[in-house]
């Protein structure tokens, strides 16, 4: 399994960053050449993650995300990235099914492997319509990330820590993606100085039902891991979930009860996801 509680993304401008994004414990780094760089440094910023991969450190952590394909640069990001050793690339404003697979296709024609992964920005009112649609594109889509400072800005949102008007884009992208067996990620929360707020906000995302959350400063890692990751009562919970539900196999008992809770196979599943997620973030700790 793969565990997604922080994905910071790391500006291809700044190659400071990028050396230093070896050394966090981000379940994931996304190397932007987007949003974060400027049309004049896009070259630069290419070359930059581009020596960076090449270097490696990162725990097969890092994921591109090139430029959107109404740019003149994302067929020259895809191309600089042949050959190189990395964890995905994130397609940023997918508006349909074939944009998924115009980019599926020309990491194909420069020969990356065909299992590369492929990540998802949702981020524009098309985007969130055609949901179901674009997520299920291609089968090498495997993570969709909620872009919601560019949505709340199409969609005209008044700025609300509670993001009481992207429910709606946030529901309907966390079911696409469920319906398609997708890791989905929350947007990320922009008050660096609002520590309380962000915190507020990891939780909110952690009832939504969202895996984790993107991040925009090192300084959020540790929360987010820490919202996002089993409790110590769920892991308790769960194992005696399983362990009840293996003993009344053992004696062929259908009726299982812990703590009052009646116990379904589908707890099961549920419990067994929760400890294999603990075990696969203890490993990595170690």
């Amino acid at each position: 399994m793969q565990v997604l509680r922080s994905v910071l993304y790391m500006p291809g401008s700044n190659a400071r960053a990028l050396e230093k994004a070896r050394s966090l414990s981000a379940d994931a780094v996304i190397f932007d050449l987007e949003d974060a760089v400027a049309p004049a440094g896009k070259v630069d910023a290419r070359h930059n993650i581009v020596a960076a991969i090449k270097q490696g450190g990162y725990s097969n952590r890092v994921v591109v995300r090139i430029n959107g394909l109404d740019t003149p640069w994302w067929r020259d990001d895809i191309e600089a990235l042949a050959g190189l050793s990395f964890s995905g690339v994130l397609l940023p404003k997918p508006n349909s099914p074939e944009d998924v697979l115009t980019c599926v296709e020309a990491i194909d024609a420069v020969g990356l492997p065909d299992i590369l992964p492929i990540w998802l920005m949702a981020e524009t009112p098309r985007c969130i319509a055609d949901a179901e649609a674009i997520f299920g594109a291609h089968p090498r889509v495997k993570v969709i990330v909620m872009g919601t400072s560019d949505l709340a800005k199409d969609l005209r949102l008044p700025h609300d820590p509670d993001r009481q008007g992207l429910q709606y884009a946030l529901g309907r992208c966390l079911n696409a993606a469920r319906m398609h067996g997708l890791d989905i990620i929350d947007g990320v929360f922009g008050e660096l100085h609002d520590d309380d707020g962000f915190a507020r906000q990891c939780e909110q995302g952690r009832q939504l039902g969202f895996d984790g959350k993107s991040l925009i400063h090192p300084n959020q890692i540790h929360e987010a891991n820490a919202c996002f990751a089993p409790t110590p009562e769920q892991l308790e919970q769960a194992a005696d979930v399983v362990e009840a539900w293996r003993e009344a196999e053992q004696k062929g008992s259908g009726i299982v009860v812990v703590n009052g809770r009646m116990i379904e196979a589908l707890h099961v599943q549920e419990a067994l996801r929760v400890l294999a997620m603990a075990d696969f973030i203890q490993r990595r700790n170690d």
